[in-house]
Protein backbone atom coordinates (compact mmCIF):
# COMPACT_ATOMS: atom_id res chain seq x y z
CA UNK A 1 0.00 0.00 0.00
CA UNK A 2 1.01 3.48 -1.10
CA UNK A 3 0.31 6.22 1.52
CA UNK A 4 -0.66 9.83 1.20
CA UNK A 5 -0.80 13.27 3.00
CA UNK A 6 -3.33 14.20 4.53
CA UNK A 7 -3.83 17.75 4.54
CA UNK A 8 -1.58 19.90 7.40
CA UNK A 9 -2.17 16.87 9.35
CA UNK A 10 0.46 14.54 10.76
CA UNK A 11 -1.32 11.43 10.18
CA UNK A 12 -0.98 9.38 6.51
CA UNK A 13 -3.90 7.84 4.88
CA UNK A 14 -3.72 5.00 2.41
CA UNK A 15 -3.84 5.68 -1.47
CA UNK A 16 -7.10 3.75 -1.39
CA UNK A 17 -10.23 4.52 1.16
CA UNK A 18 -12.69 1.81 1.55
CA UNK A 19 -16.33 3.90 0.69
CA UNK A 20 -19.37 1.91 2.47
CA UNK A 21 -21.91 3.39 0.12
CA UNK A 22 -22.42 0.82 -2.26
CA UNK A 23 -21.44 -2.54 0.00
CA UNK A 24 -22.99 -6.22 -1.40
CA UNK A 25 -26.87 -6.75 -0.23
CA UNK A 26 -28.59 -10.00 0.05
CA UNK A 27 -30.97 -9.05 -2.12
CA UNK A 28 -29.28 -7.32 -4.82
CA UNK A 29 -30.79 -3.99 -4.96
CA UNK A 30 -28.11 -1.64 -4.88
CA UNK A 31 -27.65 0.39 -1.52
CA UNK A 32 -30.56 -2.10 0.24
CA UNK A 33 -30.56 -2.23 4.05
CA UNK A 34 -30.14 -5.50 3.36
CA UNK A 35 -26.69 -5.75 3.72
CA UNK A 36 -24.37 -9.30 3.32
CA UNK A 37 -22.60 -8.39 6.49
CA UNK A 38 -20.37 -11.41 6.86
CA UNK A 39 -19.32 -10.45 3.09
CA UNK A 40 -18.97 -6.83 3.88
CA UNK A 41 -16.87 -7.63 7.24
CA UNK A 42 -14.69 -9.88 4.72
CA UNK A 43 -14.34 -7.24 2.58
CA UNK A 44 -13.06 -4.75 5.31
CA UNK A 45 -11.16 -6.04 6.81
CA UNK A 46 -9.29 -7.80 4.21
CA UNK A 47 -8.32 -4.13 2.85
CA UNK A 48 -7.67 -3.27 6.38
CA UNK A 49 -5.30 -6.32 6.63
CA UNK A 50 -3.51 -4.93 3.80
CA UNK A 51 -3.34 -1.45 4.47
CA UNK A 52 -6.08 0.24 3.94
CA UNK A 53 -6.51 2.86 6.70
CA UNK A 54 -9.41 5.14 5.88
CA UNK A 55 -12.99 3.57 6.15
CA UNK A 56 -15.94 6.56 5.08
CA UNK A 57 -19.56 5.74 5.83
CA UNK A 58 -23.02 8.30 6.58
CA UNK A 59 -25.70 8.52 7.99
CA UNK A 60 -28.09 7.40 5.62
CA UNK A 61 -25.83 5.01 3.75
CA UNK A 62 -27.95 1.45 3.40
CA UNK A 63 -30.73 3.19 4.53
CA UNK A 64 -29.01 3.99 8.28
CA UNK A 65 -27.28 0.10 8.19
CA UNK A 66 -23.90 1.06 6.50
CA UNK A 67 -22.46 2.45 10.05
CA UNK A 68 -23.92 -0.47 11.79
CA UNK A 69 -22.08 -2.81 9.69
CA UNK A 70 -18.75 -1.12 9.48
CA UNK A 71 -19.08 -0.63 13.09
CA UNK A 72 -19.03 -4.32 13.34
CA UNK A 73 -16.63 -5.01 10.86
CA UNK A 74 -14.27 -2.55 12.98
CA UNK A 75 -14.68 -4.53 15.64
CA UNK A 76 -11.90 -7.24 17.12
CA UNK A 77 -9.09 -4.72 16.70
CA UNK A 78 -9.71 -3.31 13.79
CA UNK A 79 -10.82 -0.29 14.81
CA UNK A 80 -7.50 0.84 16.61
CA UNK A 81 -6.04 0.54 12.80
CA UNK A 82 -8.22 2.52 11.07
CA UNK A 83 -8.98 6.64 10.62
CA UNK A 84 -13.14 6.35 10.49
CA UNK A 85 -15.11 8.94 8.66
CA UNK A 86 -18.90 9.33 8.59
CA UNK A 87 -20.54 12.60 8.16
CA UNK A 88 -24.07 14.34 9.96
CA UNK A 89 -26.71 14.48 8.27
CA UNK A 90 -27.28 18.52 7.73
CA UNK A 91 -30.63 18.00 6.21
CA UNK A 92 -32.35 16.30 8.80
CA UNK A 93 -31.47 19.31 11.92
CA UNK A 94 -33.95 21.61 12.44
CA UNK A 95 -32.34 23.12 16.01
CA UNK A 96 -28.83 23.21 17.00
CA UNK A 97 -29.39 20.24 19.34
CA UNK A 98 -30.48 17.70 16.75
CA UNK A 99 -26.25 17.78 15.98
CA UNK A 100 -25.31 15.87 19.12
CA UNK A 101 -28.16 13.63 18.96
CA UNK A 102 -27.58 12.17 15.57
CA UNK A 103 -23.78 12.55 16.87
CA UNK A 104 -24.32 10.41 19.50
CA UNK A 105 -26.91 8.03 17.67
CA UNK A 106 -24.15 7.62 15.03
CA UNK A 107 -21.37 6.43 18.11
CA UNK A 108 -23.87 3.74 18.89
CA UNK A 109 -24.16 2.40 15.32
CA UNK A 110 -20.37 2.30 15.17
CA UNK A 111 -19.60 0.82 18.64
CA UNK A 112 -16.83 3.65 18.90
CA UNK A 113 -16.21 6.43 21.30
CA UNK A 114 -15.08 8.80 18.71
CA UNK A 115 -15.28 9.47 15.24
CA UNK A 116 -11.72 10.45 14.05
CA UNK A 117 -13.11 12.60 11.07
CA UNK A 118 -16.86 14.35 11.34
CA UNK A 119 -18.11 15.74 7.74
CA UNK A 120 -21.09 18.00 7.43
CA UNK A 121 -22.67 16.17 4.31
CA UNK A 122 -23.05 17.04 0.97
CA UNK A 123 -23.09 20.55 1.73
CA UNK A 124 -24.22 23.65 -0.37
CA UNK A 125 -25.08 27.22 -0.41
CA UNK A 126 -28.47 26.76 1.61
CA UNK A 127 -27.19 23.92 3.94
CA UNK A 128 -23.94 26.02 4.38
CA UNK A 129 -25.86 29.41 5.15
CA UNK A 130 -29.02 27.67 6.38
CA UNK A 131 -28.30 24.98 8.41
CA UNK A 132 -24.87 24.93 9.80
CA UNK A 133 -24.23 28.50 9.83
CA UNK A 134 -27.63 29.77 11.21
CA UNK A 135 -27.69 26.85 13.66
CA UNK A 136 -24.77 27.75 14.97
CA UNK A 137 -23.27 23.90 14.17
CA UNK A 138 -19.61 24.73 13.58
CA UNK A 139 -19.86 25.83 17.08
CA UNK A 140 -21.20 22.51 18.32
CA UNK A 141 -18.67 20.44 15.94
CA UNK A 142 -16.11 22.45 18.27
CA UNK A 143 -16.91 21.40 21.36
CA UNK A 144 -17.24 17.38 20.35
CA UNK A 145 -13.21 18.35 19.33
CA UNK A 146 -12.98 19.63 22.83
CA UNK A 147 -14.53 16.67 24.54
CA UNK A 148 -13.02 13.71 22.36
CA UNK A 149 -16.22 12.95 20.41
CA UNK A 150 -14.40 14.36 17.11
CA UNK A 151 -10.90 14.07 16.11
CA UNK A 152 -11.44 16.63 12.93
CA UNK A 153 -14.21 18.66 11.54
CA UNK A 154 -14.91 18.24 7.54
CA UNK A 155 -17.13 18.50 5.16
CA UNK A 156 -18.23 17.00 1.53
CA UNK A 157 -19.41 18.99 -1.00
CA UNK A 158 -22.12 18.94 -4.27
CA UNK A 159 -22.55 22.48 -5.77
CA UNK A 160 -20.63 24.98 -8.06
CA UNK A 161 -17.32 25.52 -7.86
CA UNK A 162 -17.41 29.14 -6.42
CA UNK A 163 -19.63 28.19 -3.64
CA UNK A 164 -16.97 25.25 -2.58
CA UNK A 165 -14.69 28.24 -2.48
CA UNK A 166 -16.22 30.19 -0.30
CA UNK A 167 -17.27 26.86 1.98
CA UNK A 168 -13.98 26.69 2.26
CA UNK A 169 -12.67 30.22 2.87
CA UNK A 170 -15.75 30.43 5.69
CA UNK A 171 -14.28 28.64 8.51
CA UNK A 172 -10.47 28.00 9.59
CA UNK A 173 -11.12 25.25 11.26
CA UNK A 174 -11.97 22.50 8.36
CA UNK A 175 -9.36 19.38 8.41
CA UNK A 176 -10.67 17.84 4.73
CA UNK A 177 -13.17 18.24 2.55
CA UNK A 178 -14.87 15.39 0.36
CA UNK A 179 -15.18 16.27 -3.06
CA UNK A 180 -16.67 14.28 -6.13
CA UNK A 181 -13.43 14.27 -8.68
CA UNK A 182 -12.35 12.03 -11.29
CA UNK A 183 -11.44 12.64 -15.32
CA UNK A 184 -15.25 13.46 -16.06
CA UNK A 185 -15.83 16.07 -13.70
CA UNK A 186 -13.17 18.45 -13.89
CA UNK A 187 -14.92 21.49 -14.22
CA UNK A 188 -17.78 19.81 -12.45
CA UNK A 189 -18.61 20.86 -8.92
CA UNK A 190 -15.67 21.43 -7.16
CA UNK A 191 -13.45 20.66 -10.01
CA UNK A 192 -9.96 20.58 -9.95
CA UNK A 193 -10.12 24.42 -9.17
CA UNK A 194 -11.61 23.63 -6.23
CA UNK A 195 -9.13 20.43 -5.30
CA UNK A 196 -6.00 23.13 -5.91
CA UNK A 197 -8.04 25.30 -3.54
CA UNK A 198 -8.35 23.52 -0.71
CA UNK A 199 -5.41 21.67 -1.29
CA UNK A 200 -3.59 25.55 -0.72
CA UNK A 201 -5.14 26.23 2.16
CA UNK A 202 -3.82 23.31 3.86
CA UNK A 203 -7.25 20.98 3.82
CA UNK A 204 -6.65 16.98 3.25
CA UNK A 205 -8.59 16.18 0.01
CA UNK A 206 -10.91 13.32 -0.26
CA UNK A 207 -12.01 12.52 -2.97
CA UNK A 208 -15.24 10.22 -3.72
CA UNK A 209 -16.66 9.08 -6.94
CA UNK A 210 -13.43 8.43 -8.88
CA UNK A 211 -15.06 5.94 -11.47
CA UNK A 212 -18.28 8.17 -11.32
CA UNK A 213 -20.31 5.15 -9.91
CA UNK A 214 -18.52 2.80 -11.52
CA UNK A 215 -19.33 4.35 -15.18
CA UNK A 216 -15.80 4.73 -15.95
CA UNK A 217 -14.91 0.97 -14.88
CA UNK A 218 -17.18 -0.20 -17.61
CA UNK A 219 -17.22 2.71 -20.55
CA UNK A 220 -18.50 1.67 -23.88
CA UNK A 221 -16.30 -0.04 -25.70
CA UNK A 222 -15.04 3.17 -28.04
CA UNK A 223 -13.30 4.75 -24.90
CA UNK A 224 -12.42 1.35 -23.78
CA UNK A 225 -10.66 0.52 -26.20
CA UNK A 226 -8.12 3.42 -25.93
CA UNK A 227 -6.79 1.49 -22.97
CA UNK A 228 -5.31 -1.29 -24.87
CA UNK A 229 -2.21 -0.28 -24.46
CA UNK A 230 1.31 -2.12 -24.99
CA UNK A 231 3.03 -2.66 -21.66
CA UNK A 232 0.25 -2.09 -19.53
CA UNK A 233 -2.38 -4.76 -18.43
CA UNK A 234 -4.29 -1.96 -16.51
CA UNK A 235 -7.96 -2.02 -16.75
CA UNK A 236 -10.57 1.29 -17.54
CA UNK A 237 -10.83 1.59 -13.89
CA UNK A 238 -7.50 0.88 -12.57
CA UNK A 239 -6.86 3.81 -15.38
CA UNK A 240 -9.63 6.26 -13.74
CA UNK A 241 -7.94 5.74 -10.66
CA UNK A 242 -4.18 6.02 -11.23
CA UNK A 243 -5.49 9.61 -12.49
CA UNK A 244 -6.67 10.66 -9.27
CA UNK A 245 -3.85 9.64 -7.35
CA UNK A 246 -1.59 11.25 -10.26
CA UNK A 247 -2.49 14.34 -8.90
CA UNK A 248 -0.70 15.49 -5.99
CA UNK A 249 -3.03 17.44 -3.85
CA UNK A 250 -5.45 14.34 -2.87
CA UNK A 251 -5.15 12.65 0.22
CA UNK A 252 -6.92 9.07 -0.82
CA UNK A 253 -9.58 8.12 -3.15
CA UNK A 254 -12.63 6.19 -1.57
CA UNK A 255 -13.74 3.44 -3.74
CA UNK A 256 -17.37 1.79 -2.62
CA UNK A 257 -16.42 -1.84 -3.60
CA UNK A 258 -19.43 -3.93 -3.83
CA UNK A 259 -17.15 -7.58 -4.34
CA UNK A 260 -14.32 -8.79 -2.99
CA UNK A 261 -12.84 -9.01 -6.82
CA UNK A 262 -13.37 -5.21 -6.85
CA UNK A 263 -11.03 -4.90 -3.24
CA UNK A 264 -8.68 -7.06 -4.72
CA UNK A 265 -8.07 -5.12 -7.92
CA UNK A 266 -8.06 -1.80 -6.24
CA UNK A 267 -5.67 -3.05 -3.93
CA UNK A 268 -3.44 -4.37 -6.24
CA UNK A 269 -3.81 -0.63 -8.07
CA UNK A 270 -3.05 1.60 -5.50
CA UNK A 271 -0.07 -0.59 -4.67
CA UNK A 272 1.63 0.99 -7.71
CA UNK A 273 -0.16 4.19 -7.58
CA UNK A 274 1.93 7.30 -6.95
CA UNK A 275 1.78 11.21 -7.11
CA UNK A 276 3.22 11.99 -11.10
CA UNK A 277 3.45 8.64 -12.22
CA UNK A 278 1.18 8.71 -15.15
CA UNK A 279 3.60 9.89 -18.01
CA UNK A 280 2.50 12.63 -21.07
CA UNK A 281 1.30 9.29 -22.91
CA UNK A 282 -0.78 8.32 -20.32
CA UNK A 283 -2.64 11.45 -20.05
CA UNK A 284 -2.74 11.32 -23.18
CA UNK A 285 -4.80 7.99 -23.25
CA UNK A 286 -6.87 9.29 -20.62
CA UNK A 287 -7.59 12.71 -22.30
CA UNK A 288 -8.49 10.60 -25.49
CA UNK A 289 -10.90 8.71 -23.80
CA UNK A 290 -12.71 11.51 -22.22
CA UNK A 291 -12.95 13.25 -25.23
CA UNK A 292 -14.73 10.28 -27.20
CA UNK A 293 -17.40 10.02 -24.36
CA UNK A 294 -17.87 14.04 -24.36
CA UNK A 295 -18.41 13.51 -27.97
CA UNK A 296 -21.17 11.16 -27.51
CA UNK A 297 -23.39 13.22 -25.62
CA UNK A 298 -26.56 13.78 -28.34
CA UNK A 299 -27.37 17.19 -26.26
CA UNK A 300 -24.71 20.34 -27.07
CA UNK A 301 -25.23 21.90 -23.45
CA UNK A 302 -22.21 23.51 -22.41
CA UNK A 303 -23.62 24.21 -18.98
CA UNK A 304 -23.17 27.51 -19.13
CA UNK A 305 -26.54 28.75 -17.44
CA UNK A 306 -27.79 31.27 -20.12
CA UNK A 307 -30.94 29.35 -19.54
CA UNK A 308 -31.77 30.29 -15.94
CA UNK A 309 -34.01 31.26 -14.32
CA UNK A 310 -36.59 29.21 -15.71
CA UNK A 311 -40.17 31.15 -15.43
CA UNK A 312 -41.46 27.39 -14.12
CA UNK A 313 -38.63 27.03 -12.36
CA UNK A 314 -36.96 24.09 -14.32
CA UNK A 315 -33.43 23.21 -13.90
CA UNK A 316 -32.46 23.02 -17.41
CA UNK A 317 -28.76 22.27 -17.12
CA UNK A 318 -29.08 19.70 -14.97
CA UNK A 319 -32.28 17.84 -16.66
CA UNK A 320 -29.61 18.23 -20.35
CA UNK A 321 -26.66 16.61 -18.16
CA UNK A 322 -28.24 13.62 -16.68
CA UNK A 323 -30.23 12.81 -20.16
CA UNK A 324 -26.75 13.10 -21.75
CA UNK A 325 -25.18 10.99 -19.03
CA UNK A 326 -28.11 8.36 -20.28
CA UNK A 327 -25.93 7.93 -23.60
CA UNK A 328 -22.59 8.68 -22.98
CA UNK A 329 -22.38 5.95 -20.60
CA UNK A 330 -25.12 3.75 -21.99
CA UNK A 331 -26.34 3.41 -18.50
CA UNK A 332 -30.03 4.83 -17.37
CA UNK A 333 -30.23 3.82 -13.90
CA UNK A 334 -27.84 6.68 -11.91
CA UNK A 335 -29.42 9.31 -13.92
CA UNK A 336 -33.14 8.01 -13.49
CA UNK A 337 -32.60 7.66 -9.97
CA UNK A 338 -31.22 10.90 -9.69
CA UNK A 339 -33.90 12.64 -11.47
CA UNK A 340 -36.92 10.64 -9.36
CA UNK A 341 -35.42 10.35 -5.84
CA UNK A 342 -32.99 13.53 -5.65
CA UNK A 343 -34.74 16.51 -7.89
CA UNK A 344 -37.32 18.47 -6.37
CA UNK A 345 -40.48 17.86 -8.64
CA UNK A 346 -40.41 21.58 -9.45
CA UNK A 347 -37.08 21.14 -11.37
CA UNK A 348 -37.73 18.23 -12.97
CA UNK A 349 -38.52 18.46 -17.36
CA UNK A 350 -41.79 17.47 -16.61
CA UNK A 351 -42.52 21.09 -14.64
CA UNK A 352 -42.06 22.39 -18.43
CA UNK A 353 -44.55 24.47 -20.27
CA UNK A 354 -42.86 24.83 -23.43
CA UNK A 355 -42.96 27.86 -22.99
CA UNK A 356 -39.53 28.73 -24.92
CA UNK A 357 -38.24 31.73 -23.05
CA UNK A 358 -34.87 29.73 -22.78
CA UNK A 359 -34.58 29.13 -26.18
CA UNK A 360 -34.15 32.48 -27.10
CA UNK A 361 -31.20 32.97 -24.56
CA UNK A 362 -29.31 29.45 -25.37
CA UNK A 363 -25.91 30.00 -27.28
CA UNK A 364 -26.01 26.75 -28.69
CA UNK A 365 -29.46 26.97 -30.14
CA UNK A 366 -30.63 23.67 -28.56
CA UNK A 367 -34.75 23.35 -28.65
CA UNK A 368 -34.64 22.50 -25.14
CA UNK A 369 -38.81 22.24 -24.97
CA UNK A 370 -38.69 19.45 -27.21
CA UNK A 371 -35.80 18.64 -25.02
CA UNK A 372 -37.68 18.25 -21.49
CA UNK A 373 -40.53 16.28 -23.49
CA UNK A 374 -37.77 13.46 -24.04
CA UNK A 375 -35.97 14.32 -20.88
CA UNK A 376 -39.34 12.75 -18.84
CA UNK A 377 -39.81 10.60 -21.36
CA UNK A 378 -36.44 8.98 -21.18
CA UNK A 379 -35.65 9.80 -17.03
CA UNK A 380 -39.15 9.97 -15.41
CA UNK A 381 -40.90 7.21 -17.53
CA UNK A 382 -38.31 4.66 -18.50
CA UNK A 383 -38.04 5.12 -22.35
CA UNK A 384 -35.10 4.67 -24.13
CA UNK A 385 -33.38 7.52 -24.89
CA UNK A 386 -32.76 8.72 -28.86
CA UNK A 387 -30.29 11.43 -30.63
CA UNK A 388 -31.78 14.65 -30.69
CA UNK A 389 -31.48 17.90 -33.08
CA UNK A 390 -30.05 20.81 -32.49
Amino acid sequence: MQYRKFGKLEAEVSALGFGCMRLPTLDGIPQSENIDEPETIRMIRHAVDRGVNYIDTAYPYHNGRSEVVTGKALRDGYRSKVMLATKSPVWQIARPSDFDTYLGEQLGRLGTDHIDVYLFHALGTDRWENIVLRHGLLERAEAAVKDGRIGHIGFSFHDKADVFERIVDGYGGWSMCQIQYNYMDTENQAGTSGLKHAASKGLAVVVMEPLLGGRLAAPPRSAADVFRFPGKDWSPAEWALQWVWNQAEVSTALSGMKTMEQVVENLRAAGRSGIGSLDAGGLGLIERARRILLERAPIPCTQCGYCRPCPSGVNIPRNLELYNDCVVYDDPAIPRAVYSKFMPEGERASACTACRTCEEKCPQGIAVSECMTEVHAVLGQGRSPKRHRR
